[in-house]
């Protein structure tokens, strides 16, 4: 998996220099499919939800903003005067009664990860990218088209990754849309973004059940690349 590591995804001493303690997880998975909906993974999901709620029960938001992965994504977002909004969602579920959306099952796969570990992460279309990935600082002035269309200018300083032809994610603003996950995307790339105070087990961890709940509908699928990369 290492050659393959090395074509697919570099890193910019920008990207060290700024963010020390930072850590990127990467996932490629190829030969997947991608159903509209699935029975078991939509019941891991009601069972998640159950276990958060559980995990949870009691606890006013203070409590939980104090989990290590949430105020780790708090410090970071506070520098560009943002909230995270998958504490948010969490609250939802566990205070509102919400549900993780219900969604095409790679996308779905990718957020119930992101419910269980609170880590950010973005899914992609690989064969619509133009390798490699970089995974970098942006300067400001950078643009990309955002998933439901509109054009965004980056954050000075925010994490993001390009491919060769242009943004595709960024911490503060999400995925792109030209390569997002769609009804026929046959191989697939999860990014995690994880700012200081979380360790590299925690992402490897994350990136691990990603990979769990796309083998629910995927089994025949091929983990090609699981890794995790250090900015220190």
């Amino acid at each position: 998996m290492q050659p393959e590591s090395i074509q697919l995804f570099e890193i910019t001493p920008a990207w060290k220099s700024t963010h020390p303690g930072a850590l990127a997880g990467v996932l490629v998975i190829r030969d997947v499919s991608n159903p509209p909906h699935h029975a078991e993974l939509e019941s891991r999901k009601v069972a998640l939800e159950e276990r958060l709620r559980s995990q949870f029960s009691g606890q006013e938001r203070a409590a939980i903003a104090s989990h290590t992965v949430l105020q780790a994504y708090a410090n970071y977002y506070r520098l560009f005067k943002k909230t995270y909004h998958i504490q948010l969602q969490l609250e939802s579920i566990i205070f509102k009664g919400k549900s993780i959306p219900s969604v095409a099952a790679l996308v779905e796969s990718m957020f119930m990860a992101e419910m269980q570990d609170l880590l950010l992460t973005a899914g992609h279309d690989l064969d619509v990218l133009q390798l490699p990935l970089v995974l970098d600082v942006a300067t400001g002035t950078e643009e990309y088209t955002l998933l439901r269309g509109e054009q965004q200018t980056l954050k000075s300083g925010d994490m993001m990754i390009r491919d060769q032809v242009g943004i595709i994610s960024s911490i503060i603003y999400g995925p792109d849309q030209r390569s997002q996950i769609t009804p026929g995307t046959r191989n697939v790339i999860f990014t995690v973004y994880a700012p200081p105070g979380i360790d590299e087990q925690t992402v490897f961890d994350h990136l691990q059940h990603i990979k769990e709940n796309v083998m629910i509908f995927s089994p025949q699928a091929q983990v090609k690349l699981l890794e995790v990369y250090k900015s220190k």
